[in-house]
């Protein structure tokens, strides 16, 4: 074969390959576009869009009063478009880039008009589709946008991109702060539930909604302005709680009062209604670094503790139910200080008074230690069950199986204890060696104040949903008789005796209405170094009890850790706390408070009545003593003569209708409103200046109407 045939052979090769590999192109080419075309734009699709979840707005946490307690405010990170189909000529965008400037640096005031209008033409030179304009802009800035010049040209052709977040908003701010809660995400991405918005999570929460997102050429994913590909959030459910906010006030301000002059370590309060077992107040404070009382812990809840004295009443409860003992026994205490067991001279109880014999009713009234543990040993030395079991049938050993998280566990021995010794039975007598919350504390002095019948306290009273109940709770019967009706009836005196006659005379007694409790002083362990460390004590002052004594209706129990200023004694240092917060509740309830009222006499100016129901007015009246004025013809409706008295204008509404209720403060508006049916979005405080749907329209219940006020 020549060189040139050779040649010529290798050129028509390699065409020949070349040819084959664009004829394998054209072909592929083809079946990608037409064989499997739909399945590569769809994968596509897939990566540059997707569905995103949109965070549901967190139902309500609303007090037994209906006041907010929390509540979903929304906010928008506002961005813009800056390629939009009504701005796409340059000279429309410029012409109004300016007026749209001033606009925002008048609404925000973060920054002049000429700083908008760079940031807004260097996101037009770079051709942004998600320029970002303002974070956190609330719903009435961001109606404000929608008015302002190119905005007004609508979500498609304006280009104004707003992605709603639900900031988490407490009116009262830390008014029973940990007693609402959170739920949150730890470092070790365990769920952490606190309180209520913790335990009912699932119910306040709600369901997200989906978006559909796109991503742009930069890696950011903006929203596809698409409602057909948008799937709605589901807001969640609302929580009416047992919280009183009038009454949960006044317990914060005792107790933070109380804390600062004693210089307390931690402080708690607990205020129960004795037949239902609704909590309606519960304070938590603990002492920060920088000398203030902050809600850290829930104490009440889950701060097991040797409870001293207060534990007594279970005590003297269990030698009365098996008749060890009466309230006349008497036994001698040595001047206060007594070698209980036979033998064991190193053991010494000792009181704070120098008393000698004394009867059992006394010891208690004085809070004898010697008395209650001298009283216990000779009855139970031989057979310490007999005690512990008795002990154990007041459930007191159980959890409370409480609706929020975070209960502390009960400690009540037993002979198989580890620990059990031959100390242990005559030191539980008087509160040491066992261990209880202040409210399991609190809810076995509420079963003496509720009958005999132990009920475990609640702190939610209702679900509802878009106004429709979802679940009633009612408090749970531990015991329905912890002990019998005769030594119920001799425990209840002896709590009354300790006001009237003993240690809280001086201090916590009160001669409108009675009282009925027990102090509690225990020494408690300090830190690692036990129960003295280089010679200083701390000690732990509590009074648990209930009022009115003869007809109770609130329980009641106030821990004062580690107070260094000032007095430890529990009489001193918690009693005062407690009779505080008792004469705020007496004086605010009329079911308890029979005083005569205030009459209004003279020429005395008289507070003027906002918008309501004119009936339930009239029974405020009553109640006060005040009669409610009309005019001459005395008719209902007409105009009221105000010269001499108090003129109440009616707020009615046909029922199935939209109440009105501008003019009204948030608490009376959502009290109507939440009545009538209705989903409630709140935006502003003061009063109520519109409403997003007109009083007397007819829609259907479970809709949201959006007050906003000033």
């Amino acid at each position: 074969m020549s060189i040139r045939t050779n040649i010529l052979l290798r050129i028509y090769l390699a065409f020949g390959l070349i040819l084959l590999l664009a004829g394998a192109v054209m072909v592929q080419m083809v079946r990608l576009q037409f064989v499997q075309g739909k399945k590569w734009k769809a994968m596509s699709v897939k990566l540059t869009t997707r569905y995103m979840d949109v965070p549901a707005a967190r139902g309500n946490i609303v007090s037994v009063d209906g006041s907010l307690l929390a509540t979903s405010v929304p906010q928008y990170d506002v961005h813009m478009d800056m390629l939009a189909g009504g701005i796409a000529e340059d000279h429309i965008f410029y012409s109004k880039i300016d007026s749209l400037a001033a606009k925002l640096s008048n609404l925000f005031g973060d920054r002049s008009a000429k700083d908008y209008s760079r940031i807004l033409r260097n996101g037009r030179n770079d051709s942004s589709r998600y320029q970002l304009i303002h974070h956190s802009v609330t719903y009435q800035q961001l109606k404000d946008m929608r008015t302002f010049p190119i905005f007004r040209m609508g979500k498609y052709k304006g280009g104004l991109i707003a992605i709603e977040e639900n900031r988490r908003l407490l009116p009262f701010r830390a008014l029973a702060q940990r007693t609402i809660g959170y739920q949150n995400i730890n470092d070790k991405n365990k769920v952490v539930n606190v309180g209520l918005e913790g335990a009912y999570a699932n119910y306040i929460a709600g369901v997200n909604g989906k978006r559909l997102m796109q991503r742009t050429v930069g890696g950011t994913w903006i929203p596809v302005n698409d409602d057909d590909n948008e799937i709605p959030t589901k807001d969640g459910a609302d929580i009416i709680s047992t919280i009183d906010v009038n009454l949960q006030d006044v317990a914060e301000s005792a107790l933070r009062s109380a804390l600062d002059s004693s210089q307390a370590d931690h402080g708690c309060v607990v205020l129960m209604e004795v037949h239902t077992g609704e909590v309606r107040a519960i304070a938590n404070f603990t002492h920060m670094k920088d000398g203030s009382y902050k809600e850290v812990l829930n104490y009440a809840v889950g701060y097991a503790t040797e409870p001293g004295s207060t534990f007594k009443l279970a005590t003297y409860m269990t030698l009365l139910d098996q008749h060890k003992i009466d309230t006349s026994s008497r036994m001698d205490c040595e001047g206060g200080r007594a070698h209980v067991i036979p033998g064991n001279d190193k053991y010494t109880v000792t009181d704070v008074e120098h008393n000698n014999v004394m009867s059992a009713l006394q010891a208690f009234e004085e809070s004898s230690n010697v008395a209650a543990a001298k009283f216990v040993y000779r009855a139970y030395s031989n057979d310490p069950w007999e005690f512990t079991n008795k002990l154990y049938s007041y459930h007191l050993n159980d959890m409370l199986d409480l609706q929020i998280p975070g209960e502390g566990r009960p400690l009540i021995k037993n002979p198989r204890s580890r620990s059990w010794s031959k100390l242990t039975l005559p030191q539980m007598a008087y509160g040491y060696e066992e261990k209880l919350t202040p409210l399991q504390m609190l809810t076995f002095y509420n079963s003496v104040a509720n009958d005999g019948k132990m009920i475990a306290p609640i702190f939610v009273r209702e679900i509802q949903r878009m106004g429709n109940t979802v679940a009633q709770f009612q408090a749970r019967v531990i015991n329905p008789q912890v002990c019998s009706p005769q030594t119920l009836k001799l425990v209840r005196g002896m709590l009354e005796g300790v006001v009237n006659n003993g240690n809280g005379k001086t201090i916590i007694k009160n001669k409108l209405y009675s009282i009925a409790g027990k102090t509690g002083t225990a020494q408690i362990a300090n830190g690692s170094s036990g129960y003295s460390s280089g010679g200083t004590k701390a000690h732990q002052a509590s009074f648990c009890g209930y009022f009115p004594a003869d007809k109770p209706k609130y329980s009641m129990i106030v821990l004062i850790s580690n107070p260094t200023k000032g007095s430890y004694l529990a009489a001193k240092v918690a009693g005062p706390v407690f009779r505080q917060i008792a004469d705020r509740v007496y004086a605010s309830d009329l079911d308890i408070n029979q005083a005569t009222p205030t009459i209004y006499v003279g020429n005395v100016t008289l507070p003027a009545v906002k918008k309501g129901n004119v009936n339930a007015l009239h029974k405020v009246y009553e109640k006060l003593g005040i009669k409610p004025l009309y005019a001459s013809n005395n008719t209902k409706g007409s105009a009221p003569d105000t010269t001499g008295g108090i003129a109440g204008e009616d707020l009615s509404y046909k029922p199935g209708t939209v109440p009105s209720v501008v003019g009204m403060d948030l608490s009376d508006a959502l009290y109507r409103l939440g009545n009538a049916g209705y989903k409630v979005s709140v935006i502003g405080s003061g009063e109520v200046t519109k409403q997003s749907v007109t009083g007397g329209s007819l829609i259907p219940k479970g809709s949201k109407v959006t007050i906003e006020l000033q």
